[in-house]
């Protein structure tokens, strides 16, 4: 076991290194640094000595790849793509080209993610598998029949419909909740309730069908139908035998996904102003600051190989049969 994580674990430093090279590619395959200077300066009527001021005050003035004017290791060293990429492979994220240290912008915003995407997670997990169980357990009447409608209704419709419908009734009708804002301590529950609720509905189509999938194939096996002949109740048949038998393919969505909690929700932070790392990586696509984009993507790529690591470790506990060599 400890010989299978150590090679995952020297895969996902390539895979690592193949993202933040690619990263680094794509970026400056559509953007110069000339670009971002006038971006970032504001307008395209910027003169060049303010663009060759900017890209050397953020240290763009450098070439990409191989500096043919440096001599030995400096030829690979004093280019962009050492100084503000490799630094990522030690976890080091530097500055953006505001000049803020994105370290500590994502240890600020972190707090924030977890308290939208904790709860989130947890009670739409938990609503998920207890809907697909009841209509597994009412499988083939008319209940059944109805939340099968149900959930394809909720999966036909956009996230964002969800969002504005929300921020419609519950903020503008009813007043129940303030559109948007977050503030630190336990008065942020009430700014939390709304998008945690749209993040349930919204997710609770696609994953209670996908859970009912599940349960009726295990419901179908033999050793459900012993335990049926035998006399047990319907109801210990269903947790004891086909609950825990198809935690599975449950914990391939979610043991992966925990990690990732920490990026956030992009959409939901960006509509209801949640200062989390959504909403930070949302606004550095617009402002096109290569800095912070960089850094969280490779962020979510280290959290995401992680997040697969302690999947295969899960399934360990949940099936003692599965030997990794």
């Amino acid at each position: 076991m400890i010989r299978y994580i150590l090679r995952r674990l020297l895969y996902g430093i390539l895979i690592l290194i193949g993202v933040n090279l690619l990263t680094f590619v794509l970026f400056f395959a559509v953007n110069t640094p000339d670009d971002m200077a006038r971006l970032s300066i504001g307008g395209q009527r910027v003169s060049q000595s303010a663009i060759d001021r900017w890209k050397t005050e953020r240290g763009y003035d450098k070439p990409l790849f191989i500096n043919t004017e440096a001599s030995a290791a400096a030829k690979f060293t004093d280019t962009i793509f050492y100084q503000r990429s490799v630094p990522l492979l030690r976890f080091n994220f530097g500055f953006s080209d505001e000049g803020r240290d994105i370290g500590y912008e994502i240890s600020q915003r972190m707090g924030p993610s977890l308290a939208l995407a904790l709860p989130t997670f947890v009670l739409g997990l938990f609503a998920c598998i207890a809907f697909a169980l009841l209509l597994v357990f009412f499988k083939g009447t008319r209940l059944d029949f109805a939340g099968v409608v149900f959930c394809v209704v909720l999966l036909s419709i956009s996230g964002l419909f969800y969002i504005i419908a929300g921020q419609w009734l519950f903020a503008k009708i009813l007043r129940w909740v303030p559109y948007s804002g977050f503030i630190d301590g336990w008065e942020s529950l009430r700014f939390l309730v709304l998008p945690v609720a749209v993040s349930i509905i919204s997710g609770l189509g696609a994953q209670s069908r996908f859970y009912r999938t599940l349960f009726l194939e295990e419901a179908g096996k033999d050793y459900v139908r012993t335990a049926r002949a035998k006399g047990l109740p319907e109801r210990l048949v269903l947790f004891r035998h086909i609950l825990r038998n198809a935690m599975l393919p449950i914990l391939t969505g979610t043991v992966s996904a925990i990690p990732l909690l920490f990026m956030g929700s992009l959409i939901s932070e960006s509509f209801f102003g949640i200062p989390g790392l959504g909403s930070y990586t949302i606004d550095a696509i617009n402002a096109q600051d290569f800095s912070i984009v960089r850094a969280m993507v490779f962020l979510g790529s280290a959290l995401y190989i992680v997040g697969l690591i302690l999947a295969d470790i899960s399934y360990t506990l949940a099936d003692p049969r599965i030997r990794f060599e």
